[in-house]
């Protein structure tokens, strides 16, 4: 496990950076957190450090549910937050982005455990005061 805090915004996106250079080149990572936490914040940092998107192209998919940043895609950013079931989710074609070679972000991810890969890294942003963040970063190996 790996663990940083951040002050502030830029601090968060810079970290995003960084740590789009330790994750895998594709596969799956949740980013967990509270609304407002910061998750769509280090997506944009995350989205930099692939060379995909630059952090002000970078929204948050509340509404469009995915987003798709690079040519050729390198990363994908899902919102499962307004979905309310697990078919809904499916029908997104979810495990089509996971067969892809890009790397997939999921916020709210983990309502829905039963379509996720086993192998896949979560992002853990919790907002500790008014800037301030604390992100763990956990790899789970899968069977």
């Amino acid at each position: 496990m790996l663990h940083w805090q951040t002050r502030s915004e830029e601090e968060t996106v810079a970290l995003g950076a960084e740590v789009a250079e330790i994750l895998p080149r594709r596969g799956v990572v949740l980013l967990r957190g509270n609304l407002g936490a910061g998750k769509t914040t280090l997506a944009k940092g995350i989205a930099r450090g692939r060379c995909a998107a630059r952090p002000e192209d970078v929204s948050s998919p509340t509404f469009t549910l995915i987003h798709e940043y690079g040519s050729p895609v390198r990363v994908y950013h899902v919102d499962l937050y307004r979905i309310e079931t697990a078919g809904q989710a499916a029908s997104l074609g979810l495990d089509e982005l996971f067969d892809r070679d890009a790397l997939v972000l999921i916020e709210w991810g983990e309502k829905f455990p039963e379509l996720l890969p086993a192998a896949r890294t979560e992002i853990y942003i919790e907002r500790v005061a008014d800037e301030v963040r604390t992100v763990r970063l956990v790899t789970e190996p899968g069977p």
